[in-house]
């Protein structure tokens, strides 16, 4: 409760716009990003037409190497979360000495302690939050292969006995969901640059969180690489 009171009105302000813009934009490029078709949805047709080659290929040891390639990057990111999360907590144990070191940047702005300390506290939910997005991912992952280690073999779907389209189907949902979920933590990774600017001031804060909305926007729908997925 003390530091609801040390913490000035514009923090809170900045704090609660913060995790709005974050949360609107999210919902933004789920919802918006159907209809314009974003980066991650356009990939996401590719991960069907991917998965309706399998059913077609056999065997699948191919299919199987791409589920490994793409389960490392959340895996990497993973641990990385953990090793950031860490060095949070450890600087809670020098506050003092980093808050000073703060004070002496000519445009931060003078924090308390325990005001400061609450900061670290923000980053460290932030990545907390971006790892149970990566190991969810990386579980998916392990989901793809086993439906892809599940397949009929191709004769079977060249025969009717299985439904290749559904099946196909089913599985390329199942790649979409573990990259969705996988580009939910690297969004994480995005803000947390955004959240580390509050150390400095609530408006450096604000303005690097308006930023990173602004490049997020024009990697998921003005990119040159969606243009070229697209065509």
């Amino acid at each position: 409760m003390k530091v609801l009171s040390l913490l000035p009105l514009v923090d809170w302000l900045a704090l609660a716009a913060f995790f709005a813009l974050w949360i609107g934009y999210a919902w933004f490029a789920r919802f918006w990003g159907i209809r314009q078709r974003s980066l991650i949805a356009t990939t996401n047709r590719y991960r069907g037409f991917w998965m309706l080659q399998a059913t077609a290929r056999d065997p699948r040891m191919l299919d199987g190497v791409i589920v490994q390639n793409l389960s490392h990057t959340p895996s990497f990111f993973s641990s990385t979360s953990i090793i950031i999360i860490g060095g949070l907590f450890a600087l809670l144990g020098t506050t003092d000495k980093a808050a000073e070191l703060v004070r002496e940047i000519p445009f931060a702005q003078p924090t308390p302690i325990l005001v400061f300390e609450f900061k670290i506290l923000v980053l460290v939910g932030i990545f907390v939050y971006a790892f149970f997005r990566f190991s969810w991912s990386m579980r998916q992952y392990t989901f793809v292969a086993l439906v892809i280690g599940s397949m009929p073999p191709a004769e079977d779907f060249a025969s009717g006995r299985f439904d290749a389209k559904s099946y196909a189907d089913r599985a390329g949902a199942l790649v979409g969901a573990a990259a969705e979920t996988f580009n939910d933590g690297l969004r994480a990774y995005y803000f947390s640059f955004a959240a580390m600017a509050w150390i400095f001031s609530p408006l450096a804060m604000l303005g690097a969180t308006v930023l990173v909305v602004a490049i997020l926007y024009g990697r998921e729908f003005r990119s040159e690489v969606l243009t070229i997925l697209r065509e």
